[in-house]
C-alpha cells in the first residue's frame, strides 16, 4: 500500500533518452561524443549486457562485487521504516540486500521484545510473532529506478525467482531528472552507476532534491587505485582480460571495453567528493575498498 501511494506521486513518465540538449562533447570511454550520443550509446551498452550482467560481474570481480555491496548496505545500516531510492539498480542487487538487512533487524527486534516479556502466554507469543511476521519490513520500502528497460526486466525476473515482492517497486527513470517529488526518501544509493550518467552534476543535484532533510547519499563506484604496482596489474587485467571475458560470456567485446575505459575516465576520489559537496551535501567522506579499486562516498542533506 505504501509502495502504491509513493508511485501515485510520481510525476509522469521519465524523459529518459530525450534528456537534455546535445551540449558540448564529452567522453564515451576513450571516444569524444556529444551528450545526446553518449546517453544513447550507454543505453545501448546496458541493453546489450543486461541478461549477462550478473554473470559478468561475478566473472570480472571474482565475486568480490558481492562483498562490496554488502559493505555498502551495512554502512547504510537501514532501520525498519526506511524509504530507499536505489538509482541505476536495475538488477536489484542493492534492493534485495536492503530487504534482507531490514528483515534481519526486525527479527532481532522481535526476539528482544519477546525476551522482555517472559510472562506472556504461548498464545500471546504466537500472536505477537505472527503480527510482526506479517510486517517483516516495518513499513520499509525500496524503489529501484533505472533508465534501462532491459535492466529493470532482469531485476523483476530475479525478484520473482527469489521471492521478493513486499516493499519493492520498480520505476523507469533518468538519474538526471528523477520522476519523484522533493524530500521523499531517507536514503539514496547508486552502485556502479554514476560513472555511466551523462551529467554527474545533475544526477547529484537530483539526489539532493529527492532526499529528505537528514537523508543520506551513498555511492559505490569503481575508483582510482592508490598503489602504483597494483594499479599497473589492475590496468593489465582490465584491458587484457575483461573485454575477453565479455566476448566469451556475453558475446560483447565492445561493451566491456567501454566499461573498462569508463572507469579510467571517472573522477578520482577527492574530485568526486568535491562534486558531491558542490551539490549541497554535508559531512561528505569516502572509504576506499581494496586499495581504491572501488570507493564508497557518503554525504548528508541537512
Amino acid at each position: 500500500c505504501r509502495g502504491r501511494a509513493l508511485l501515485s506521486r510520481v510525476r509522469g513518465a521519465p524523459r529518459a533518452l530525450r534528456g537534455l540538449a546535445a551540449g558540448p562533447e564529452m567522453h564515451f570511454g576513450f571516444q569524444s561524443v556529444t551528450e545526446e550520443e553518449r546517453r544513447e550509446k550507454i543505453y545501448q551498452v546496458f541493453e546489450s549486457v543486461a541478461k549477462k550482467y550478473d554473470v559478468m560481474n561475478d566473472s570480472m570481480t571474482l565475486g568480490i562485487h558481492r562483498v562490496w555491496k554488502d559493505i555498502l548496505v551495512h554502512k547504510m545500516n537501514p532501520c525498519p521504516g526506511t524509504l530507499l531510492l536505489d538509482v541505476a539498480g536495475g538488477t536489484g542487487d542493492i534492493a534485495f540486500r536492503f530487504i534482507n538487512y531490514v528483515r534481519s533487524v526486525r527479527e532481532q527486534q522481535l526476539q528482544r521484545k519477546l525476551k522482555r516479556h517472559q510472562n506472556l502466554s504461548w498464545q500471546e507469543i504466537f500472536e505477537n510473532y505472527q503480527e510482526d511476521k506479517c510486517n517483516s519490513l516495518g513499513d520499509s520500502q525500496v524503489v529501484v529506478c533505472d533508465i534501462n528497460r532491459e535492466m529493470l526486466k532482469v531485476g523483476k525476473q530475479k525478484a520473482q525467482q527469489l521471492g521478493y515482492s513486499e516493499g519493492l517497486s520498480w520505476v523507469l527513470g533518468n538519474a538526471e531528472e528523477l520522476p519523484f517529488d522533493d524530500d521523499k526518501f531517507d536514503v539514496y544509493t547508486i552502485a556502479f552507476g554514476i560513472r555511466n550518467v551523462t551529467r554527474i552534476d545533475l544526477a547529484l543535484q537530483e539526489a539532493y532534491r529527492v532526499l529528505k532533510p537528514g537523508g543520506r547519499f551513498l555511492c559505490l563506484e569503481f575508483s582510482h587505485v592508490n598503489n602504483p604496482l597494483l594499479s599497473r596489474l589492475y590496468d593489465l587485467y582490465s584491458f587484457q582480460v575483461i573485454p575477453v571475458l565479455g566476448e566469451v560470456i556475453a558475446g560483447d567485446w565492445k561493451s566491456y571495453q567501454y566499461l573498462v575505459e569508463s572507469i579510467r575516465q571517472f573522477p578520482p576520489q577527492e574530485e568526486l567528493k568535491a562534486m558531491i559537496e558542490d551539490a549541497g551535501f554535508f559531512k561528505v567522506d569516502y572509504e576506499n575498498l581494496n586499495f581504491g579499486i572501488v570507493a564508497i562516498h557518503s554525504g548528508f542533506k541537512l
